[in-house]
């Protein structure tokens, strides 16, 4: 549940509320291949067409390439296509990423002939924030699965997406009650009863700046959203021998003046804080606590600083302050050259969406897109809800290729979180910080830190079905 942009969002989205305005409507647009031939033309496209030789990814062969299937054997799937939903809150955020993400799947995977034959459409369904449950409503009405999307409302659209037993894919959950909700397959780790960020505190207070153990603090936009993640990182600083000294928030919109924050901090003698906010309202608060002369020994950034445009905005407080991210056992963006699965993905990202940064969540969002197709692939033909469901519970050792640490997706949240790395921003960029790894580019053997009262996920008894009923 490590935040990145849908919690940003989720926070500013407060704003909205309070100003009293009325939701907006989703649209839904297609993203099927990377010329600009229209949705309908592409779906239409031929499964006998010529294709390339198959496509592989990463350590994962053949994940898409020709075939024969023919029938209509589910909602969304034909002889010649299948219809994967994406959600995005697009129309709010305007972040393109979960797009670009399903533009440059589809397109590689259905120029190389699809699944078994069948091309993937791509349903951008759009929630502009405030319509999940419009958006997911679409999406029960059209298509066979959900893949490589995010909402940072999603827990509100759980029940509407269970009760027409439509499988999630999904690229990012934020809120607990989605966080493995039925019928989800998410290769990232989680869980409901051990933190996630256990080994990513341990190493800060027990490891690297011991000193800060019992001064630690916590700084978040107001938001319902924000406060199950202070909640959760309060109990794994004590889970791990620390103690917070200060928890504090700050208005959704940002603050027009951060020095008193940054007094706070100060005043307190906070030594480690963690922060949730956008990149743009820390870069500020850490201009403040410039300004005043006071040096932390360590920032948790957290995932949402993890990429460029923070490093542009950050400035002098690269070499400040000691700015950190807790990636959840995703291989760093910026060591691509030692990793073939990341390089190819940098490779594939500039042959279909020039221009277009790969980003965290565009490596979470394939590594969703690519198990959806391997499952789907495995059931040949007779492609069904219940088939690609069940092939993907069949990957106990999930790692996207090579992109991410192997995760069981049968047994998903059913034991302490085992893998995880961490990055450092520098002023010459982002770098793995010395936490020592132990598996590669990941350390793996994360303490077991037990959390409580985070809200549970919604199960298909939730809305009086079962997994019986998914056919």
């Amino acid at each position: 549940m490590r935040v990145s942009i849908r919690t940003v969002a989720a926070i500013a989205v407060t704003v909205v509320i309070a100003g009293g305005c009325s939701r907006a409507g989703s649209s839904s647009t297609q993203a099927t291949t990377s010329t600009s031939s229209s949705a309908s033309s592409s779906a239409s496209a031929s499964s006998t067409a010529p294709a390339s030789a198959a496509a592989n990814f990463g350590s994962l062969s053949s994940v898409c390439h020709g075939g024969s299937a023919t029938g209509a054997t589910d909602q969304g799937v034909t002889s010649s296509q299948i219809t994967a939903g994406v959600l995005t809150d697009v129309g709010f955020t305007k972040d393109p990423e979960l797009e670009t993400t399903a533009k440059v799947f589809t397109s590689w995977c259905n120029a190389a002939g699809g699944i078994n034959g069948r091309k993937i459409v791509a349903d951008i369904h759009d929630t502009a924030m405030m319509n999940v449950v419009g958006a997911m409503s679409k999406a029960c009405a059209s298509d066979f699965v959900l893949a490589g999307g995010s909402a940072a409302l999603d827990g509100l659209a759980v029940t509407t997406r269970l009760k027409c037993l439509l499988p999630d894919f999904d690229a990012q959950v934020v809120m607990p009650q989605n966080n493995g909700a039925g019928l989800q397959i998410y290769p990232i780790p989680w869980s409901h009863t051990y933190s996630v960020y256990g080994g990513y505190y341990n190493w800060l207070l027990n490891q690297k700046y011991p000193d800060s153990k019992d001064a630690v603090g916590i700084l978040s936009g107001a938001s319902v959203i924000t406060q199950v993640d202070d909640a959760l990182v309060a109990q794994t600083v004590a889970g791990v021998g620390g103690k917070v000294i200060y928890n504090g928030s700050f208005p959704p919109a940002g603050a027009t003046d951060w020095t008193p924050y940054a007094e706070a901090i100060k005043n307190k003698g906070v030594k480690g804080f963690t922060f949730y906010g956008t990149i743009q309202q820390l870069a500020a608060l850490e201009q403040a606590l410039d300004n005043i002369g006071y040096k932390l020994d360590w920032i948790d950034a957290n995932t949402n600083a993890y990429g460029g445009e923070f490093l542009a905005i950050a400035g002098k407080a690269l070499s400040e302050q000691n700015n950190y991210a807790d990636l959840p056992g995703v291989y760093p963006l910026e060591k691509a050259a030692s990793n073939p699965a990341t390089e190819q993905l940098i490779k594939l990202f500039a042959q279909y969406a020039p221009g277009q940064p790969l980003t965290l969540q565009d490596v979470q969002g394939w590594s969703a897109w690519l198990i959806f197709a391997v499952s789907a692939e495995s059931c040949g033909a007779n492609l069904t809800r219940k088939c690609i469901y069940d092939a993907a519970l069949k990957q106990t050792n999930w790692d996207g290729g090579g992109l991410t640490a192997s995760a069981n997706m049968a047994a998903q949240g059913a034991g302490v979180p085992s893998c995880y790395d961490i990055e450092q921003a520098t002023p010459s960029g982002w770098v793995p910080a010395p936490f020592d790894p132990n598996n590669g580019a990941y350390r793996c053997g994360m303490p077991a830190v037990k959390v409580s009262g985070i809200p549970p996920a919604t199960q298909l008894s939730a809305v009086g079905l079962s997994l019986s009923d998914l056919k």
